[in-house]
């Protein structure tokens, strides 16, 4: 009988070769950090009212083990894209904006065991640095403890073993995820819930989800190849579109309809509207304009940074004026 592995995708021939230290910082993706930036959110939350000896040092035990659980998320997503082959439709030598080192399995610079070996290791330490930031945190709420464990075993299985993204709840998890990294760590530090974090982790979240759904405009073809359902496979590209659209609103919403039943300050719409108008531009440049999905899922970075930064700020200026 053959063996299944015969039938994995070959790598992609053309590739460079580099060290395997560089290789392993492009499977764990370490220059997209932008997951990594809700610790920022949560110390300017907790800075005035929480800080003790051990906020610091409880946000950098949360911030390594985030680094390290989204490192074996997405080494496990490259191991699935390569086994179905979506990874070599998607990045492939002539395509100009991507390039095929960012997968080392299809570039053939790391092997699928050495990707497997990578991840669960990955995943290991990073859970062990949150068990010691949960230890060594001053609270240790049991919703926070709770949405914490979901999270960790929830985070392999994006792509790989029950294979979420596979099953329709792609961009579900990618802002649900982005809302449980701001709510956990704040919750170990101040030890209660704050609407006003809330408010600001559904806004995090919209970031990554908005240049997700970017992506997955470019890759329908790969996704819909393997059965990935993402919205853009569902929809037609007209409703795709409306989706994207409806997103976008979406963040601007949950600012508006925190400032307007005051989950939020009355300003913090205000100070939210930069991102709105980025927001706009982006939608417009991928849809509404020439089309250029890709330069407008690089505007989506820019974005999510932009509205990072207005978050501390927000944070800053209500516990001045508190």
């Amino acid at each position: 009988m053959t063996s299944s592995a015969q039938h994995w995708p070959r790598a992609v021939a053309g590739a460079r070769q580099e060290s395997k230290l560089r290789s392993y910082a492009r499977l764990a993706k370490l220059d997209v950090y932008d997951y990594y930036l809700s610790i920022l959110v949560v110390l300017s939350a907790v800075l005035f009212p929480a800080l003790d000896a051990m906020t610091v040092p409880v946000l950098l035990l949360f911030l390594a083990g985030e680094v390290l659980v989204t490192a074996a998320m997405v080494a496990l997503d490259d191991v699935t894209g390569y086994y179905d082959g979506s990874d070599a439709a998607n990045y492939v030598p002539d395509t100009p904006t991507r390039r095929l080192l960012r997968k080392p399995l299809v570039a053939g610079t790391l092997t699928v065991g050495e990707a497997k070996w990578f991840g669960w290791l990955a995943a290991s330490a990073g859970g062990v640095l949150w068990l010691l930031a949960v230890f060594t945190a001053p609270h240790r709420p049991v919703w926070t403890v709770a949405l914490l464990v979901v999270t960790f075993v929830a985070m392999p299985q994006y792509s790989y073993g029950v294979k979420l993204s596979y099953r329709g709840f792609q961009e579900f998890f990618l802002a649900a995820l982005g809302l449980a990294l701001v709510l956990v760590p704040y919750g170990l530090i101040a030890g209660e819930f704050s609407s006003f974090v809330l408010v600001q982790g559904l806004i995090f979240g919209m970031g990554p989800l908005l240049f997700g759904v970017y992506s997955n405009t470019n890759d329908v073809e790969g996704d819909r190849a393997v059965g990935r359902p993402t919205m853009a496979v569902l929809a037609s590209p007209r409703g795709n579109a409306r989706f994207v659209g409806a997103l976008s609103v979406a963040e601007f919403a949950f600012g508006a309809l925190g400032s307007l039943t005051g989950l939020a300050p009355w300003w913090f719409v205000l100070l939210m509207l930069p991102t709105t108008a980025l927001r706009a531009a982006q939608y417009r440049i991928g849809f509404a304009g020439a089309g250029d999905i890709m330069t407008a899922r690089k505007l989506g970075f820019t974005v999510h940074r932009v509205s990072v930064v207005l978050l501390v700020l927000a944070n800053l200026i209500a516990a001045a004026t508190a």
